[in-house]
Order: structure tokens, then sequence, then C-alpha cells
């Protein structure tokens, strides 16, 4: 099962389950949206491409 962790590793913003602003990558390093985009996308623990992180059902 997906880890939903509830901070950005950058900045330590608060990112909710249901955040639409949450990127994750294959290893499920979390980032904010903002973050996100001025990495350009990229893990800066792995490398690997930062997407949305998909919400879980209710």
């Amino acid at each position: 099962m997906l880890e939903m962790r509830p901070k950005c590793e950058r900045c330590e913003a608060e990112l909710s389950p249901d955040a639409d602003d949450a990127r994750i990558c294959s290893f499920e390093c979390t980032f904010c949206a903002s973050c996100a985009t001025e990495m350009k996308n990229t893990c800066p623990n792995c490398g690997g491409e930062l997407v949305t992180r998909p919400r879980r059902a209710t």
C-alpha cells in the first residue's frame, strides 16, 4: 500500500492524504507541488520523476 507521508521532505509543508499538491516518485519520496516545480519534477533522492500523488477512496 502507498505510504501517504504527511509533509514535504524539502520544506515540511503539511500534505493531507487528499492534498492536490502532493508529488511522489516511485520510491514514495514526497514533496509539495512548489518544491517539485523548483526541482524540475525530479526527485533529489533517487533521480526519479515526481508525479501527482493519487488520492485514496474514502
